[in-house]
C-alpha cells in the first residue's frame, strides 16, 4: 500500500499521532481509538495491520501485552517527497512568524511604556 494511502484514512493518522507520543499497548489504541471513531476491535486491528505491514509502526510483546511505535523511515519517505512543495507554504509562514515577532515586540515596547514613570509630570 502507497503511503498516502495508508495516511489517507482518519484512524490510521490518528493512531500514529497517538504514537508519536510513545509506545502505546495495542489495547490501549483499541480503547482510545473505539471512543473517538465509535468502530469495533477487529477494525481497529485491521487499521494496526495496515501500519504494521506498510512499515509505519513497530510492535514488540511484552508479556502478554503488544506495544506499538511509530517507524519514521516512511514518514521521512512521505517528508522527503513533500520537499518539492515546501516553496508553497515556507515563505507564507516565515513572513507570518516575522510578523508575530514584530507585534510581540511593539507590545512590549508599549507595556513599558505604560509602566515607566513620565518624567515630563514630575519637572
Amino acid at each position: 500500500m502507497h503511503a498516502f494511502d495508508v495516511l489517507g484514512d482518519p484512524v490510521r493518522r490518528r493512531i500514529l499521532e497517538l504514537l508519536a507520543g510513545g509506545e502505546m499497548t495495542a489495547g490501549g489504541l483499541c480503547d482510545v481509538i473505539r471512543a473517538e471513531f465509535g468502530i469495533s476491535q477487529p477494525a481497529v486491528s485491521q487499521h494496526l495491520k495496515v501500519l504494521r505491514d506498510s512499515g509505519f509502526t513497530t510492535v514488540r510483546p511484552e508479556g502478554t501485552r503488544r506495544l506499538y511505535a511509530v517507524d519514521p523511515a516512511p514518514l521521512r519517505e512521505v517528508d522527503d517527497w513533500l520537499g518539492h512543495f515546501r516553496r508553497f507554504w515556507t515563505p507564507p509562514l516565515q513572513a507570518l512568524a516575522t510578523e508575530l515577532a514584530r507585534g510581540k515586540r511593539e507590545r512590549r515596547l508599549r507595556e513599558q511604556r505604560a509602566e515607566a514613570p513620565d518624567d515630563r509630570r514630575e519637572s
